[in-house]
């Protein structure tokens, strides 16, 4: 038999810059003169913000990429176009840490695709205001378990320890999995831009509490759920991912909570690979997402 094909380190280059015409040719050609090979490109030129985004995935058909020297050279191509940049091995895990509280079935769910593989990340804590038995039917393994309680009096001092638990974890990334605390003007700004949450709603409408309640004394026909960035803002930060349901007069709030479960579960777990995979890009308030 033939011996097994090795399988060649990738790498996944992110970057944003002012839009002008170069910046393809320029990044493109750094690649090509370091050995590197283009896998796949993505590209999206924002005309409100006139603002250039790009994912790039590429590897070394020999795998002898000098990875100091290419970044020494896309150093200077970001420099030239006033680049914000990322170049990262795809198969460095990345650490992340779930926030939750009483309602689990977004932990489940993580917790679920993290074991199939779905999610290649380093999962390094999970922090609840709820103690471990809340969870009981629920296999953590050796994922670090923290529960840490809050009450009004508490918070300052409650979201002082998450934040010591994030840092000593090393979490690149914190997910709110129907973590039902506001966080701190304080502590979103220590988190901005690697918080995500899930909001059992369809922003930008009924946000806040009990949305699902909100949605059936409006009448609604469509429900939905949102996965967006943590920001100081309550549920205003640069959406990354919603989806929908269609319901009719016949369902009760419980069955609008039911349903919206399910949603919520799908929503979250498709922002937080998409986040893993490097297909998040902020733009001010909003997001580029560069799918499959």
């Amino acid at each position: 038999m033939p011996p097994e094909s090795k399988i060649r380190p990738e790498y996944v280059l992110t970057l944003t810059c002012p839009n002008r015409p170069g910046i393809v040719a320029a990044v493109a050609t750094t690649i090509f003169e370091r050995g590197g090979n283009i896998r796949e490109a993505q590209q999206y030129d924002d005309a409100e913000s006139r603002r250039f985004f790009a994912r790039i995935t590429l590897d070394h058909p020999e795998d002898a990429l000098d990875l100091p020297a290419l970044r020494a050279d896309l150093e200077g191509v970001a420099s030239r176009f006033g680049m914000d940049w990322t170049l990262r091995d795809r198969a460095v895990r990345r650490k992340v840490i779930v926030l939750v509280s009483k309602f689990d079935h977004c932990l489940a769910d993580i917790l679920y695709r993290w074991r199939l593989g779905e999610l290649p990340m380093d999962l390094v804590g999970i922090v609840s205001n709820h103690p471990r038995e809340t969870y009981q039917h629920l296999d953590f393994a050796d994922v670090p378990f923290h529960h840490l309680p809050v009450s009004k009096a508490t918070k300052l001092e409650q979201e002082g320890e998450v934040w010591r638990v994030i840092r000593e974890s090393g979490a690149e990334l914190v997910i709110l999995a129907r973590y039902m605390q506001i966080l701190s003007d304080g502590l979103a700004a220590k988190l901005s831009g690697r918080c995500i949450n899930i909001h059992h709603s369809f922003l930008p409408g009924f946000k806040g509490a009990r949305p699902y309640h909100q949605a059936h004394a409006r009448g609604v026909k469509l429900i939905g759920a949102t996965a967006h960035f943590v920001t100081a803002d309550l549920d205003e930060g640069p959406i990354i991912e919603q989806d929908v349901e269609r319901i009719s007069h016949n369902d009760t709030p419980d069955d609008l909570v039911r349903q919206g479960r399910d949603i919520e579960r799908r929503v979250l777990s498709r922002a937080l690979l998409w986040w893993l995979e490097d297909r998040v890009l902020p733009n001010g308030s909003r997001t580029v997402v560069f799918r499959d």
